[in-house]
């Protein structure tokens, strides 16, 4: 062989083996694509084998504590819209006598009853219990409790009287330790049941002017999952719903002694009506999912704030995974415009006084 034929076969050579590692990227590429769109694939066939059967509410008995007005009457409406057999608990006995008329007019049959009982779910465990028990009597084991008692108040830190603390605890914590109590035990003996507590996007963020509130909504997060690992094993799933500001007479009750700071960063999100968060929190409650949040911000906060959360299915958590990074970026943005309302706030208080003392 010449030397110039020589020459061209070690180009040849050359090129051939430049040329594979030109595109050995691109075919590992299309490798990792390829495994990546078949494990996505792979995960969306099992969720459903691994995921709880859903809860028929047709005929089932579920209990609304705080049931008298806001989400938790929209909760049992939308419950009875589906055949379920409600009891309605709450502290206003007046108020109680007229959401079970409007509860009524969303029978299906005529077969479903509302039931009524006037109680403070907060105070007395052993009054609570009673109350359970009388019901269960009546309607049969509950199959779905939704812990919806609760208050809400903004204020500044050093503003907020302290008996407020404690109040805030008992009612919006312990307003949902009792009642679940009451009721976990036969549900273990069926071996079924749903336990649905209603905190709140200040459960997820807190914000300034809910130093009373959100610990209070942070609290029933703990207490969820630790109830969750409990009763997993006996076919019991817990739910958690984390409502945006919702079009409430609590929340009008609370905007007369909102802070002007907590107003402007919660007119960032708007507000959401009841009858559309009860539609979304039943369905998650049903099927047992573990989150539960209402639109685009709500689903980005409990993506962000799911750390060691349980998940209902494979590909929920993929979805965490994928999306953590870019909801993270979104955040600091969110942060960033909440601290400048802050300080705007600041700035212009300061500027305020120092103009009422030259005058």
């Amino acid at each position: 062989m010449s030397s110039e034929e020589e020459l061209s076969s070690t180009i040849t050579d050359w090129l051939f083996f430049s040329s594979w590692w030109l595109l050995l990227p691109f075919i590992m590429l299309l490798v990792v694509v390829a495994f990546v769109v078949a494990f996505v694939l792979l995960l969306y066939m099992i969720s459903p084998l691994i995921s709880p059967k859903p809860l028929k509410l047709n005929g089932a008995h579920v209990v609304v504590t705080g049931g008298s007005s806001g989400i938790g009457k929209s909760i049992a409406m939308e419950c009875y819209r589906q055949g379920a057999f409600i009891t309605l608990v709450a502290r206003d006995e007046s108020k109680l006598v007229q959401a079970k008329k409007e509860v009524e007019k969303c029978a299906i049959n005529d077969k479903q009853v509302v039931l009524c009982i006037s109680v403070d779910v907060s105070k007395d465990y052993r009054q609570v219990e009673s109350v359970i028990k009388q019901c269960q009597e009546k309607l049969g084991p509950v199959d779905m409790l939704v812990n919806c008692a609760g208050t809400s108040f903004s204020g500044k830190f050093e503003e907020v009287e302290v008996e407020r603390f404690r109040s805030m605890m008992e009612v919006n914590y312990l307003g949902s330790v009792y009642p679940t109590r009451a009721v976990i035990t036969t549900m273990k003996e069926r071996r079924m049941g749903r336990i649905l507590f209603i905190s709140s996007q200040a459960g997820q963020i807190g914000l300034f002017g809910y130093t009373a509130y959100s610990p209070s909504k942070f609290a029933l997060r703990g207490l969820a999952e630790s109830l969750q690992m409990e009763m997993k094993p006996y076919n019991i799933y817990v739910t958690v719903a984390y409502p945006p500001d919702t079009d409430t007479p609590g929340l009008a009750e609370e905007n007369r002694t909102k802070p002007l700071e907590t107003r402007l960063i919660s007119e960032t999100s708007g507000v959401t009506q009841p009858e559309q968060v009860a539609k979304i929190v039943v369905k998650d409650a049903v099927q047992g999912n573990f989150n539960s949040s209402v639109g685009p911000d709500g689903y980005m906060l409990s993506a962000l704030t799911c750390g060691m959360s349980p998940v209902t299915s494979i590909t929920e958590g993929l979805q965490q995974i994928v999306t953590m990074g870019l909801f993270r970026t979104i955040a600091l943005f969110y942060l960033g415009s909440f601290d400048s309302i802050v300080r705007r706030c600041m700035i212009q208080r300061e500027q305020a006084k120092a103009a009422d003392k030259r005058e």
